[in-house]
């Protein structure tokens, strides 16, 4: 089996709880979080504020948590709360996991290719959940629409997961549809133009004044 890759975090015990310590964590530009799983106590620790940012930038990102004293941690992110301003990692919840077990995630659902010309492309489903290596978790899967018609459509089905990934989700669901364009799409469309060449004109008025 190949090495998983890794992205570390040193974590160091936290000692005091509560609403007032979380804030004191954050003004110091640290993450208050909480180490869970595999029938351990729960580990509340303190994380590097801007590492643990660019981290967690990566969907189900593998962790090595590093902490004095103790041997390296494998875990995953299952909570995040950020400053709906800032965007600032507020807290987060780790899930310990191990090398040789699976894992259930929500990986997110990239369309890829082009359907026919003048169709519409129709995404139901934004991500999947499914279970899948904890040392091989997948950061997207494609959904290659590449020839198809009006008429068409992809279900949960009829999508082709990685080694060793399989869903969680009902096989019937649908994930992209091909569809005719409507006259409310097709007005919509022009609007857009109209709207882009507008600006366009504006700027060009702008420039020779």
């Amino acid at each position: 089996m190949a090495k998983p890759k890794l992205t570390p975090l040193t974590a160091t015990a936290r000692t005091e709880f509560g609403k007032g310590a979380a804030r004191r964590i954050r003004r110091a530009g640290d993450v208050p979080a909480v180490l869970y799983g595999h029938g351990t106590d729960p580990q509340h620790v303190t994380l590097p504020g801007q590492e643990t940012f660019l981290a967690l930038r990566q969907a189900n990102v593998l962790l090595e948590i590093n902490s004095e004293g103790a041997k390296p941690i494998m875990a995953l992110p299952k909570q995040v709360q950020r400053n709906v301003i800032t965007n600032f990692v507020e807290h987060v919840d780790l899930l310990i996991v191990r090398a040789d077990e699976k894992v259930s995630v929500e990986v997110a659902l990239i369309i890829t290719g082009e359907a026919e010309r003048g169709s519409l492309v129709n995404q139901d489903l934004q991500s999947l959940t499914v279970l899948a290596p904890a040392v091989a978790i997948p950061e997207e899967i494609e959904v290659s629409i590449e020839g198809l018609v009006i008429g068409d459509h992809i279900t949960v089905g009829d999508l082709k997961l990685p080694a060793g990934v399989e869903s969680q989700q009902e096989g019937d669901i649908l994930v992209v549809n091909i569809t005719q364009p409507t006259v409310a799409d097709l007005e919509t469309e022009d609007e857009e133009g109209a709207e882009g060449e507008g600006a366009e004109e504006s700027a060009e008025g702008s420039e020779e004044a």
